[in-house]
Formats: C-alpha cells, sequence, structure tokens
C-alpha cells in the first residue's frame, strides 16, 4: 500500500466525512447557470484584487469567490487548483491581519474544498483538523460574519464527520455550535435548517417541532432579504431541505411538526 494511501475502511469513512462536513462540499452540481455565475464573480474578484493588491476586503472577497467557485469545479484538479488560490489569498490577509476572523474563515472554507480534492489521502484527512483550528479562530474573533458562519460550520464539521479516531465529529459540540449559529443569526434560513436536521437526527421531537416553527416564521422575511443571484443556489437548497424536513418529521412521528 502507497505511503500516503488509507486503508479501505478508513478510506470510506474519509470520503464520508469529506463529502459532507463542509457547506456545499460534495453535492455536484451541473446547473450551468450557477456555475457561470461563481465563475464571473471569481474572475471579477481576481481583476479587483490585481488592482488593489493590499486592500484585504478585496482579498477576502476573492478568497469567497474561490469557495464558491471551487464548490462548482467540475473535476477535483479543477477544484484544487482554485482552492489553492483562495488558501493563499486568505493566507495574504492573515499576514497582515493575524487577527482578521475573515481571513480565518475564508482560509478554513478553501482548505475544505482543497480536503475534498486531495480525498483519500492522508493529506486530506490531516487538512481536517487545520480547517477546525481556523474556523475555531474565526469564532473566537468574530462569530457574527456571514451570519454566524464560524459557529455554523463548526457545528456542521463536528455533526457530520466520524467522531474519534476517525476524525473530529462529536454530538455535543455540534449541538452547543448549531444552537450557537442559530441564536446569533436566527434569521438566517441555513442555521434554522442545520439546527432541525441535527435534532431529528438525534430524535429530539420536541426540539425538532420548535425550530421548525421557527424556521416557517423567518422564511417569508429571508425571502425578501436574500435574494438575487448570490441566493439562488441557496433557495433551491433550503426549499428542498425544508419540505424533506416536514416530510421526516410526519414519517417519524406520524404529526406534522
Amino acid at each position: 500500500m502507497p505511503a500516503n494511501a488509507l486503508p479501505p475502511r478508513f478510506r470510506f469513512a474519509l470520503l464520508l466525512m469529506l463529502a459532507t462536513a463542509f457547506p456545499a462540499v460534495g453535492r455536484p452540481d451541473t446547473n450551468q447557470i450557477y456555475y457561470r455565475y461563481a465563475e464571473k464573480c471569481f474572475s471579477l474578484s481576481q481583476s479587483n484584487l490585481l488592482t488593489n493588491k493590499k486592500d484585504s476586503a478585496a482579498a477576502n472577497r476573492l478568497a469567497r469567490a474561490c469557495f464558491e467557485y471551487a464548490d462548482l469545479a467540475t473535476n477535483d484538479t479543477q477544484r484544487a487548483e482554485i482552492a489553492q488560490i483562495g488558501i493563499t489569498t486568505a493566507r495574504q490577509v492573515l499576514g497582515r491581519e493575524p487577527k482578521s476572523a475573515n481571513g480565518h474563515y475564508l482560509l478554513a472554507m478553501n482548505l475544505g474544498e482543497l480536503a475534498q480534492a486531495e480525498a483519500p489521502s492522508i493529506a486530506a484527512y490531516k487538512l481536517v483538523h487545520e480547517v477546525e483550528h481556523e474556523f475555531k479562530q474565526a469564532a473566537e474573533l468574530d462569530d457574527t460574519i456571514d451570519f454566524a458562519g464560524p459557529a455554523r460550520t463548526l457545528g456542521l464539521l463536528y455533526f457530520q464527520a466520524p467522531g474519534w479516531p476517525l476524525s473530529v465529529g462529536n454530538k455535543h459540540k455540534a449541538r452547543q455550535w448549531l444552537e450557537r449559529a442559530a441564536a446569533a443569526a436566527p434569521e438566517f434560513p441555513e442555521n434554522q435548517l442545520n439546527l432541525a436536521e441535527a435534532y431529528l437526527k438525534w430524535r429530539l421531537k420536541d426540539e425538532t417541532a420548535k425550530v421548525l416553527a421557527k424556521t416557517e416564521a423567518i422564511w417569508p422575511v429571508a425571502k425578501t432579504n436574500f435574494v438575487g443571484e448570490a441566493h439562488a443556489r441557496d433557495w433551491r437548497d433550503w426549499e428542498l431541505r425544508r419540505q424533506s424536513l416536514r416530510a421526516e418529521f410526519q414519517r417519524i412521528y406520524k404529526t406534522l411538526p
């Protein structure tokens, strides 16, 4: 077996983890509308940074665009190349501003894309711990960015990754961070959906029902707040998950939430 290869039983767990542990990562999307929009944002952000090389806001926009574009990559080579640009850009921001919450957050997001591109391998496995560290750094510095993004992504990482000794999965930590995200930015549908999915998996009936009711309450306003091309893909995902949650709750508990 090659030195960087994993035994089959670990390989499957690693693939499962990397396919689900990062927002939107591992969900192949062939919709060309989303791809072209991500490609356009990436190109514009890259051009803008060339004329504003020391502008951290411009660098953060490029790092974010890298994550979005890499997530829609058609193959692992492309995914890794785009993610590396995002990683380099985020590290440049952190070189100037070590306490940039956005820098740490976007570094983690792009490291996650690189991990997926390199899986299954020891390198990909090790990247997961770096991702965890960078998300924690971002959360400590400013957990309000990207609608409680650091807490949300940490919660997903702990919720969807295998537990010890394979990886960092942890139910207690998952609940802590997912609840924190939902409380910090309750208006963002992703936060409510993530928490509801976790509660339902853990068979917490009352908690799930409360979060689903909260989701219904915020839905009309969210429809007016998160609009345009930037959220088109989000809404397709959110609507499907909302419907699936309600149907699964009814299937399990024989009643509507």
